[in-house]
């Protein structure tokens, strides 16, 4: 986990800090949030009313981010090491914890990871979950496919889900 002192301080003189920017990858434009030095949003929409409220500019926590992100395609990173801040329903949030349990370059199935958060009905309400993550890739809602292994929803697209899982596989 990444230490932000500034954040720290400005969180006790009670100020809330949002910060919005963008940055390319290969897989095209990606939007990355910070809150108070704790990442909140890395997604594909500008527009996504999550970040409504952000300002727009570049910090050093946003720069490090960037560079994990960076890492990541180039294949020399397979596990991030940043404070997340995802926003969501407490069922939301333990999806997204087992999300995170999915090894670098494996898959699971909504069905496997209903049965992994001790609620085997309810594969819907993963897919759900799945859909508002937050933080694409760091938490990696990518590698969630059908149970019978085909690729389904992404909110970046299906290509982008494929380029994701093919580039794990390439560097595992």
């Amino acid at each position: 986990m990444l230490g932000d002192t500034n954040a720290e301080c400005k969180r006790r003189e009670g100020r809330i800090v949002k910060h919005l920017y963008q940055y390319k990858f290969p897989i095209g434009s990606l939007w990355l949030a910070e809150e108070n030095g704790t990442l909140t949003y890395v997604g594909f929409d500008e527009q996504d009313q999550r970040i409504r409220g952000y300002q727009y500019g570049n910090t050093p926590f946003l720069k490090e981010v960037a560079h994990q992100l960076e890492e990541y395609f180039n294949g020399q990173r397979k596990q991030f090491q940043l404070p997340l801040a995802p926003q969501g329903t407490d069922f939301q949030q333990k999806v997204w914890r087992e999300l995170q349990a999915i090894p670098y370059g494996e898959t699971r199935s909504y069905k496997e990871i209903a049965h992994r958060i001790g609620n085997p009905k309810a594969c819907r309400a993963v897919g759900q979950a799945n859909n508002r993550n937050p933080i694409s890739i760091i938490i990696p809602c990518h590698r969630v496919i059908g149970h019978s292994g085909e690729l389904v929803g992404y909110g970046g697209g299906l290509e982008i889900k494929q380029f994701l899982l093919e580039l794990e596989r390439k560097y595992v």
